[in-house]
């Protein structure tokens, strides 16, 4: 049985493979497909998580009572304090609401955030901030985004307002720079929830599920974008970049070896490990065992998946698992990995064979 802390590193680490996997994704829709293509990307995608996820948010948090400007905020500083984000809050009436995402911007992290144009950083308030009122009933909110990070301001911020008249669509995010910010906050006053005192496993399980939820809503709204064969070529591409880029440094967190180039049994062992502890963090079942001088790890279905409507699951898993296969070719060259996946009436078959070459 893995020990508290190596559990906890692998929690982190799916975590930090979804993160990059998410930034990769959106940069590589704006120098492969063109700024416009990402940022129809960005909207659908946040589009589809605030349908799915915002109202029984608000349920969940206890939020459905307050007046609907500081639920919104509130909702954004709570949901994205559980996964990690640090974000601020300030109501100055139950009409005008702010909230704050102070740099490192979490889903553009490290020198990302340099590639990333106004316009894609924009359609994230589009497809979410935007359609508050929308989904709330309430015509008149509105969200009045005073400063993104991505344009040298620091941080993205701005407020829901809720002007008490019916809104046109494009009046719904607003654009404000200069005008006003965020008044200051004092951040041990900020509102708490119980996770505060929640220990270092648990905080890292809801981190690993906040990104879990990004790779959930990648795999559809990219087919639908873009069709499965293009939506595979684009997201496996950049799959398999951060499985080479990010498995050194997942690797090492967990206390296994990285970049060995023996290619023989032993490094087929510990590329095995690595793959079953990431996928049993992010909540897949799996088994592992050795077969004519190989590992063979399985899945029992692809949990990642469940309950997806998916054009072409089969394409969507081909992406996905870009990333192990880079992951692998980082540990160790010398190895070879087959992968061997069928969706059948009985569900998934899936497993990897790690062989010495």
């Amino acid at each position: 049985m893995a020990s508290s802390g190596a559990n906890a590193a692998a929690f982190k680490a799916v975590g930090t493979l979804y993160n990059a996997l998410m930034t990769a994704l959106v940069l590589g829709l704006v120098t492969r497909r063109g700024e416009d293509t990402a940022r129809e990307y960005v909207l659908r995608h946040f589009r589809r998580q605030h349908l799915e996820k915002f109202l029984p948010g608000l349920q969940k948090l206890g939020l459905a009572g307050e007046p609907d400007a500081p639920a919104c905020a509130l909702y954004h500083y709570h949901s994205n304090a559980l996964g990690g984000v640090k974000t601020g809050y300030l109501r100055e009436s139950d009409r005008k609401a702010w909230v704050r995402y102070p740099p490192p911007r979490w889903i553009w992290k490290g020198t990302a955030i340099a590639a990333v144009p106004h316009s894609v950083s924009a359609a994230m308030l589009h497809g979410w901030h935007g359609h508050n009122g929308v989904s709330l009933k309430n015509p008149g909110l509105g969200f009045v985004c005073t400063g993104m990070t991505v344009d040298g301001m620091p941080g993205l911020e701005g407020y829901y307002f809720d002007y008490g008249r019916p809104l046109k669509e494009e009046e719904r995010v607003r654009f404000a720079y200069g005008t006003e910010a965020m008044p200051r906050v004092d951040w041990n006053a900020q509102p708490k929830l119980e996770t505060a005192s929640w220990p270092e496993e648990r905080r890292l399980k809801t981190f690993r599920a906040y990104a879990l939820e990004y790779v959930r809503t990648m795999l559809p709204t990219l087919q639908e974008l873009l069709g499965p064969v293009d939506a595979q070529t684009e997201l496996g591409r950049v799959a398999r970049l951060i499985g080479l880029q990010f498995h050194e440094e997942t690797a090492r967190d967990m206390d296994l070896p990285t970049d060995v180039e023996r290619g023989d049994l032993l490094s087929a062992r510990d590329f095995g490990r690595w793959l079953s502890a990431i996928l049993q963090a992010e909540g897949e079942e799996v088994s592992t065992g050795e077969k004519d001088g190989h590992v063979l790890v399985k899945l029992a279905g692809w949990r990642v998946a469940r309950e997806l409507t998916l054009a072409d699951p089969l394409l969507a898993f081909d992406a996905w698992n870009e990333l192990w296969l880079g992951a692998a070719a980082a540990h160790d060259r010398f190895l070879a990995v087959q992968t061997s996946r069928a969706l059948g009436d009985r569900g998934w078959e899936i497993s990897w064979r790690i062989a010495p070459r």
